[in-house]
């Protein structure tokens, strides 16, 4: 079974960048797609982006521009650099694996890390 650490979390101000990682153990994630979810406190987990097998890519509307998903096949890790941050981007991060499409929905992945907290606030 495939094992998901993400890693890169932390405190940091409104505009500045972050750069998450999400490394498996146990399989390949380039068989799979690999998606960013992220729950902020109080509400639902938020599909944020995702990579499929093929390496088509989807984020959400509200980091288009921003943030930037990418794969290294060598490391068997996928990347979210998280650039011009906002408090609205204050939540804990999660990777996911399943499929090899990108879902929007939670439900479709079985596998997940176990998250890391960004928090974005001046």
């Amino acid at each position: 079974q495939v094992q998901l650490v993400e890693s890169g979390g932390g405190l940091v101000q409104p505009g500045a960048s972050l750069r998450l990682s999400c490394a498996a153990s146990g399989s390949a994630l380039s068989a799979n797609a690999v998606a960013w979810f992220r729950q902020a406190s109080g509400q639902e987990r938020e599909f944020v982006s995702g990579i499929s097998r093929g390496g088509g890519i989807v984020y959400t509307d509200s980091v288009k521009g921003r943030f930037t998903i990418s794969r290294d096949n060598a490391k068997n890790t996928v990347y979210l650099q998280m650039d011009r941050l906002r408090p609205e981007d204050t939540a804990v991060y999660y990777c996911a694996t399943g499929p090899i499409s990108v879902f929007r929905t939670h439900g479709a992945y079985a596998y997940w890390g176990q998250g890391t907290q960004v928090t974005v606030s001046s």
